[in-house]
Parts: structure tokens; sequence; C-alpha cells
């Protein structure tokens, strides 16, 4: 198969949607011991190392999108480009569950599967430095 903005170049982060932030930072850290990457705590944001890997467990305190079907754990996945892979799940019959939205590496579109699991698509176009090489 050609080239596709659909092409999965790896595993980017595994959300989960929190209660309480501060309560998600002992346990994550503390309880389970994982080192903290980042937090952005006025968006109720943190993140986890998870091994030598760049994915990482990110934990959100509230919905982490404005329309979803559940709080459950996601998956995102590394495009070349989110918006472009947008366009092409539109085409293909599949609504994502929001615009592409702006995150601190690039864009990220999510789309949920027919039971309502959240897989998000998400680009590195503002930080290049950290994206997957091309094949």
């Amino acid at each position: 198969m050609g080239q596709s903005s659909l092409d999965v170049l790896g595993v980017d982060n595994v959300l989960v949607a929190v209660g309480d932030f501060e309560v998600a930072l002992d346990f994550y850290a503390g309880t389970l011991g994982l080192p903290l990457k980042f937090q952005l705590p006025h968006l109720g944001v943190a993140c986890f190392r998870l091994g030598g890997e760049e994915p990482g467990l990110l934990v959100r305190a509230g919905a982490i999108h404005p329309r979803e079907p559940r709080e459950t754990p996601r998956v995102w996945l590394e495009v070349r480009d989110a918006r472009a892979a947008a366009a092409e799940l539109r085409a293909r019959g599949l609504e994502p569950l929001a615009e592409p939205i702006e995150v601190g590496t690039g864009w990220t579109v999510e789309v949920a599967d027919p039971w309502g699991n959240v897989l998000g698509l998400t680009d590195y176009v503002k930080d290049p430095s950290r994206a997957r090489p091309p094949d």
C-alpha cells in the first residue's frame, strides 16, 4: 500500500482520565514510582515516563475532550500530519470526536471505534526533533 496520512509511526502516549489531579500525582509518582516527565497543573495534566521510551502515561483530571463517548484510557498514535489524517478519516466515513486540537508538539485528533474505545492520532509538526524519523 502507498503512503497515507494514516500510516502509524508508533505509540505517542496512553491517556487516562482521573478524578483528582493531586491524588493522581501521588498515586502514579508516589505509589507506583513512575518518574514525572512533565506536569501542567493549570490544565490538570501530568505525564509519567514509561521506561526509556518517548511515549508516556498521561493523566488528566476531568474530561479529556469536549465531546467523547466515555472516560476510558486511550492510545495516541504518532502520524506525520494529524489534520490530514482527520480529513482522510472523514473521507472514509469516520467522523472524529472533535476537530483536531493544537497540542504542545503539533496537532491531535481523536476517533472512537464502534464500542467507544478512543484512539488519538498526533503529530510533531511543531517539534520535528521529537518526531520519529521517516522510513
